[in-house]
């Protein structure tokens, strides 16, 4: 185990794991994924491999595992010191980073290695897409070209919704975002009820902040359990998300119900330079604005180099 390199300084409170060292710490768990399985799990454009799973999602298994079992002894010791048990709750996981650098498959990913090695019975997943304000709602106030940030989501309802996981309420109801059509679903909905594990997944979910008030704040990183950002250099970030945009292009963006139909009658040449510019004027902004900022706050740190391959992983002391 060695020291953080120069350039990552600021993340003195971490301890460093080069990705051979974390690849170690695997303990000689077998991988229950087949490689079929783990490519219904990988978004377009991610590339995720078994050698990613084995060297670095399987450590991440074993120490979720222990914080989990951990947290299930404090649960049980609270309960007897009360004479009273108390109604068991879920531990919360929760997962940030930029658009395009892969945190819907490393969500994916992990829940399905938390169920196949048995940490938990039940193990769930949301997305914060969900709790986006509609199209209309954002057209109303002129934000349309914000969504993603946070003020285009709606905070009071995510947070009730966290409120209401952590006081052990069954069959809870998540909105269902669509990528297709770009927009909140009217007629569907995610039920969670009661999971042992849950796993929140997006862009701002590790943000605080905001405008000071007098009155107490609650943000839904208060109610995580555990969190892990996905990171990668804004350089790579730019270049996965161009090519995941000219990918949609041939696929789900010729789909009639998609919102970005237009875009498939570009040439490669004008959607290289549209991508360009959604990227600079938007994603870019959220993502130095709103999104690295939180990158210290997460208790593990899961960085990628090129072709999205996992080479560090930084861990907060305890």
């Amino acid at each position: 185990m060695h020291g953080l390199p120069a350039d990552k300084r600021r993340l003195a409170p971490y301890t460093s794991f080069a990705r051979a060292e974390w690849a170690r710490l695997r303990n000689g768990a077998r991988m229950p994924l087949s490689e079929s399985q783990l490519q219904t799990m990988v978004s377009i454009n991610d590339t995720v491999s078994p050698e990613d799973v084995a060297d670095i999602y399987m450590p991440l298994v074993r120490l979720v595992q222990l914080y989990y079992e951990s947290a299930r002894q404090l649960y049980v010791a609270t309960s007897a010191f009360l004479g009273d048990p108390a109604q068991k709750v879920p531990y919360v996981i929760g997962i940030a980073g930029s658009v395009a650098v892969g945190k819907s498959s490393t969500a994916r990913i992990l829940q399905a290695l938390l169920v196949s090695r048995a940490v938990a019975p039940k193990v769930d997943l949301v997305t914060t897409d969900g709790f986006l304000y509609p199209n209309r709602v954002l057209q109303e106030r002129g934000i349309m070209h914000r969504k993603g940030f946070p003020e285009s989501y709606d905070r009071r309802r995510l947070i009730q919704f966290m409120v209401d996981v952590k006081s052990g309420l069954p069959n809870l109801s998540v909105p269902i975002y669509s990528h297709m059509i770009y927009d909140i679903m009217d007629d569907q909905v995610q039920v969670v009820d009661r999971p042992d594990i849950l796993i929140v997944e997006g862009l701002n979910v590790l943000q605080r902040g905001g405008q000071p008030s007098r009155r107490p704040q609650l943000f839904v990183s208060d109610f995580f359990d555990f969190s892990i950002y996905v990171d990668a250099d804004e350089t790579l970030l730019q270049e996965w998300y161009i090519d995941r945009f000219l990918r949609l292009r041939k696929t789900a963006f010729r789909d009639p119900s998609s919102y970005f139909r237009r875009y498939s009658e570009l040439s490669a040449e004008e959607a290289i330079t549209v991508a360009r510019r959604i990227w600079r004027e938007i994603n870019w902004v959220n993502l130095r604005q709103n999104i690295e900022p939180t990158r210290e706050r997460a208790d593990l740190i899961l960085e990628k180099g090129t072709n999205h391959i996992l080479e560090h992983v930084y861990l907060r002391k305890l």
